[in-house]
């Protein structure tokens, strides 16, 4: 009989456990839990709702979807994949949604169904769980050390998931492992610009850019009363997490096209030209509301009450510009309390991708956000955690 130890009790480290009970009913499988509870992440994903996978329909590169190991990814969606992630859930009991945006959530929108399931598929696989167990060291041989006791074991999977503070992964030391700094990768920024955040609760698709860096997203913009939010703000702060990390997040602009690439002096070109004697306040572009639409005005400088035939060739062009390139300087940011995402953990050339496992350590392997991969928002962190679980599992031997 061969003894395994999980070491993290979230998605990748249950996913993993079950699934390897069930190809080796015969093993002895322990997964050990720092903190009281399994899957604790789990239950307030996706705003409580549980975003388990995505579609990934429209997804041509993966890099756009996973920031940093996407090539890992590659290899284990073949493995274990979005549509896989659906059969299994559903053969477990939970129905199903599909968005329009692509998101999958179980039908119930509970979190907590997801957890319920995957604590009853532990249980009847006969997973010996420890809560409360914190892991202070691993000697190679295998043996993991809790504050309380010791767990001999014949393969570790390790799936403690990232800390900001690296401080999680204080148990790897002695093997030498190089680590990559973990740092925040989902998050929303503030902005002080109090004409913006006076516009609170405003939705507008964008696309948003750092001058002067490759890194731009495109999608929705929610406007909040500390700076910006929404699936384009987290979707950027993914991007260029260790950017933004190293700037501590200030002395930095955000670029907002409020147009999302079309062209603007067309834009207002064809809007001026139909509605002459109205004023501009009264006529603006489509998907920008009357509220933004006078901050944006006001950001190019024209005149309250201005007609559209009185703005004349320079007030168009401030105008056009401030549409294409409306710069605000970054002030920090804001994390989502328990359910942020970070960059970094072990470094990818430690293991074999197409197995997981550490390769200067037989029998040591590694999935979910301990590793340096993490996803953009939208149900994708949540896969890498469902399809790198599995790969694990199906690799110890």
């Amino acid at each position: 009989m061969r003894r395994v130890v999980v070491i993290g009790g979230g998605a990748a480290g249950c996913f993993a456990s079950i699934e390897i009970r069930r190809l080796h009913p015969d093993w002895e499988v322990t997964l050990l839990e720092a903190g009281p509870r399994l899957l604790a992440k789990v239950a307030v994903t996706g705003g409580g709702r549980c975003n388990l996978t995505n579609s990934f329909d429209g997804v041509e590169d993966l890099r756009k979807v996973y920031p940093r190991g996407a090539q890992l990814m590659k290899r284990a969606l073949r493995v274990f994949s979005p549509q896989d992630t659906m059969r299994w859930f559903e053969a477990e009991g939970v129905a199903l949604v599909v968005q329009s945006d692509h998101c999958v959530f179980p039908a119930s929108q509970d979190a907590m169904q997801i957890v319920r399931t995957l604590e009853r598929a532990l249980r009847r696989s006969g997973v010996r769980i420890v809560t409360d167990a914190r892991v202070t060291n691993i000697e190679t041989g295998y043996t993991v050390r809790t504050e309380q006791a010791e767990y001999p074991a014949d393969a570790v999977l390790v799936t403690t998931g990232g800390s900001p503070k690296a401080a999680g992964l204080g148990f790897l030391s002695p093997l030498g492992l190089e680590t990559v700094e973990p740092v925040p990768s989902l998050f929303t920024l503030r902005v002080d610009d109090p004409g913006l955040r006076g516009l609170m609760g405003t939705l507008a698709e964008v696309t948003l850019s750092l001058p002067g860096t490759p890194f731009r997203s495109e999608g929705t913009l929610l406007l909040t009363d500390w700076g910006i939010s929404g699936p384009a703000t987290l979707r950027l702060s993914s991007y260029a997490a260790r950017y933004l990390a190293e700037k501590q997040y200030r002395g930095v602009n955000v670029q907002i096209d409020w147009l999302c690439g079309e062209r603007a002096e067309e834009v207002l070109a064809d809007l001026v030209a139909g509605n002459p004697r109205k004023a501009l306040s009264s006529v603006r572009p489509a998907g920008i509301t009357a509220r933004l639409w006078e901050h944006l005005l006001g950001r190019a400088g024209l005149r309250e009450g201005i007609r559209c035939a009185e703005i004349g060739s320079r007030g168009l062009a401030r105008l056009a510009e401030t549409l294409r390139s409306d710069q605000y300087p970054l002030s920090g940011r804001v994390h989502f309390k328990e359910e942020f995402v970070t960059c970094g953990g072990v470094s990818l050339s430690e293991i074999t991708l197409s197995t997981l496992e550490a390769k200067r350590c037989p029998g040591l392997f590694f999935a979910g956000e301990v590793l340096d991969v993490d996803a953009v928002t939208g149900g994708y962190n949540l896969q890498a955690a469902w399809s790198m679980g599995t790969v694990a599992a199906r690799s110890i031997k």
